[in-house]
């Protein structure tokens, strides 16, 4: 090919290109307007996904929030309670002090960091006991440390029949005669938790007991099932109806599994478990959301006073821990709780009742899922009086039997 060829070809080439290169491919205006409305609605969709994240994210903030558990590293991953039953466990007393030992957190574990009896504005003790965790017991120990420590104990009139929750009037009116009592004092009463401070009147110490939740729930049946118990309810309450000896010789395995009484049925619907059968209720409060049975709004709620508010919730299942965590916390009124106890056990040993623990593998399987949000709670508690029991005694703790 000739120089002059070649040149001529290479000017028809870069012809070619310029023309792709600078052609407008016309398009249908409509086609347009359509490209331009998907593009808003894309736009559009994606902003309100992304709010709906926003939201979400906000939300677990609130539930995430940073806590003296956070602060420890103690999450809600620790105290689910998969591995119980290793020595080790997070949810035991030996596994809460290797955990914080492990990870360097034991030494910034101080009592100030985990007591509420500060926050008191009154020598006034609060007991909102909770039903078969041996309240009576410890009132009995309360009474008798009144008499040690210099100060009175109150405790309320029986009532035949109570609401689940009680409107805000009705707290007002509660919490003004609670104001009215003597100070220093201990008031005791089957109550949820109530904010003082909501009606302009001085915060009290707020304490309680729990017990494993399964297990509350065995005993309760039983209890309520006893001959003594029966006829205490119908002296106070001639019009209660008195069931058959079937009724009351009924092993809860099988009420359970039959299904024939509301006592043995634990499903969220059911409106009879109001009363014993979580402890939620009493430390979560009056509000609405409180009355709902294995939820995690409630269990939020009760977790959140537990922390903040309560300066002890014990546990007879943990009895030395318990008593030691209110010699010092709440020393004005527990001052010699381990001596007096241990002086006169048998004197706080109140109505037992004796029966079979026992669960068929269906039944266990039932009560775990129906509980599931009380079982993480009473995990919780636990951890919480650990910490406590931890922060006043970890120079020597090796040396404390666990």
């Amino acid at each position: 090919m000739s120089l002059g060829a070649d040149r001529s070809y290479k000017m028809k080439l870069r012809d070619v290109e310029n023309a792709f290169k600078y052609r407008r491919i016309p398009y249908p205006k409509r086609s347009v307007e359509l490209i331009a409305l998907l593009a808003i609605s894309c736009t559009f969709f994606l902003f309100m996904h992304t709010n709906k994240l926003n939201s979400r994210l906000k939300e677990m903030e609130v539930k995430l929030q940073p806590s003296e558990f956070s602060a420890l590293g103690l999450t809600s991953n620790h105290v689910s309670g998969h591995d119980a039953g290793k020595h080790d466990d997070i949810n035991t007393l030996h596994g809460t002090y290797q955990y914080l030992k492990s990870t360097g957190q034991l030494v910034d574990l101080v009592p100030v960091r985990l007591n509420n009896t500060p926050k008191a504005e009154r020598e006034f003790v609060f007991f909102n006991r909770i039903e078969k965790t041996g309240s009576q017991s410890m009132t009995r120990l309360i009474n008798q440390l009144g008499l040690l420590n210099g100060y009175e104990t109150f405790r309320n009139v029986i009532q035949p029949k109570r609401a689940m929750t009680e409107n805000f009037e009705e707290q007002r009116e509660f919490v003004h005669q609670l104001t009215e009592l003597s100070e220093p004092s201990v008031y005791v009463e089957h109550a949820n938790w109530v904010n003082f401070t909501v009606h302009d009147m001085p915060r009290p110490i707020y304490i309680n007991l729990v017990r494993h939740p399964i297990e509350k729930v065995i005993s309760a049946y039983y209890y309520l099932r006893h001959p003594k118990i029966v006829g205490q309810s119908v002296r106070r309450n001639p019009n209660k109806k008195v069931q058959d000896k079937t009724y009351y010789d009924m092993k809860f395995n099988d009420c359970v599994k039959q299904r024939i009484s509301p006592h043995c049925v634990f499903d969220a619907h059911n409106r009879f478990n109001g009363d014993w059968r979580r402890f939620a209720l009493k430390l979560c409060g009056n509000a609405k959301i409180c009355e709902q049975l294995n939820s995690e709004a409630t269990m939020q709620m009760a977790k959140m006073h537990v922390e903040r508010e309560y300066s002890v919730v014990g546990t007879w299942e943990q009895t030395n821990i318990t008593l030691a965590v209110l010699e010092a916390y709440i020393p004005r009124f527990f001052a010699g709780a381990t001596k007096v106890y241990y002086s006169q056990t048998n004197k706080f040993t109140v109505n037992t009742t004796p029966h079979d623990n026992s669960l068929d593998e269906d039944v266990e399987r039932y009560l775990k899922d129906s509980f599931k949000f009380e079982l993480e709670l009473y995990q919780f508690i636990m951890q919480r009086l650990y910490m406590q029991y931890i922060a006043i005694n970890k120079n020597q703790f090796m040396d404390i039997p666990i």
